[in-house]
């Protein structure tokens, strides 16, 4: 929980604990009071709407990074110039991604209900590092 989320403490306080924090300053006889602003307030809304945003923003970016130049990038573009129907070929590769991603969503909401976020990420690691593995392992049997 974030320090400016904490619920209200429901201890009595003094009506000098309610007031706002002073910083006094004493030089020559001469008191100057500072009253502090308070924090600024951010509502549930705003941190879901950005959240959303960054969420969003992040998927996108990662996912349109990913996807440059690999080997469906490219089986798209052979066949949209074999076909030379590209509208279709957008459309039915489209479909394809959204229909993986959807699968990848659904497992992924599956797992985070049955497993700990420390398991999916041990996991996930571990899977990346098996392909890596294998990945090196291939280069240097065919070299």
């Amino acid at each position: 929980m974030k320090l400016d989320s904490v619920p209200a403490s429901f201890s009595v306080t003094s009506e000098t604990e309610n007031q706002p924090e002073t910083n006094h300053c004493n030089e020559s006889n001469l008191t100057a009071t500072i009253i502090e602003p308070p924090h600024p307030i951010v509502t549930d809304s705003q941190k879901n709407h950005e959240s959303v945003a960054a969420i969003f923003g992040s998927t996108f970016l990662t996912i349109f990074l990913a996807e440059i130049g690999d080997k469906t990038q490219l089986s798209t573009l052979l066949m949209s110039a074999e076909s030379h129907a590209p509208w279709i070929v957008f459309l039915g590769s489209a479909m394809a991604l959204i229909t993986t991603s959807l699968l990848g969503v659904l497992l992924g909401a599956w797992m985070a209900n049955r497993l700990s976020p420390k398991a999916v990420e041990k996991s996930a690691g571990m899977m990346l590092l098996f392909i890596s593995v294998m990945l090196f392992w291939d280069v240097i049997r065919n070299s």
